[in-house]
């Protein structure tokens, strides 16, 4: 789910940056939109509405975009949709996982599928977001564009 807001005829994108040891020193390139996987059966905009509920505590509610389809580095297609809103970024509530840390201890740990989240314009968000979903910060922009919503 993309979250999008303008200000001031600038879009804003809504990223949450990945919990867990692997990303915690990693900025530039590591963020995402809140995302996650389809359960079998389930309606794909209502699993992306539900990913976005897990990882930062808000529900996103309005008029839905499809965009197209990007794939990742890893080979992982994207489904994103677009919708305008607005939530406090500082108060994230992000679901867990376990895992074991550090590696080869046999201890397990709880993380954060999430453990922050911010609003930044598009040439900042293209820095911060996987490279992988940079065709969806494009995608927004041209939508905003069209429609006169941005300068």
């Amino acid at each position: 789910m993309l979250l999008y807001r303008v200000r001031e005829g600038t879009l804003e994108v809504f990223l949450v940056h990945p919990g867990g040891p692997f990303w915690a020193k990693k900025d530039l390139g590591a963020w995402s939109i809140p995302k996650g996987e389809i359960d079998e059966g389930e309606d794909p905009l209502e699993a992306a509405r539900r990913e976005f509920e897990e990882e930062t505590g808000f529900r996103p509610g309005g008029m839905f975009r499809e965009l197209a389809p990007v794939r990742q580095r890893s080979g992982k297609i994207v489904r994103a949709w677009a919708v305008e809103g607005d939530c406090d970024s500082t108060a994230i509530r992000s679901n867990t996982f376990s895992m074991e840390w550090p590696p080869r201890s046999g201890r397990q740990q709880e993380f954060p599928e999430a453990d922050r989240a911010g609003w930044f314009g598009i040439p900042e968000a293209n820095e911060k977001i996987l490279e992988g979903q940079r065709a969806l910060m494009a995608q927004m922009e041209l939508i905003l564009q069209q429609e006169g919503k941005q300068q």
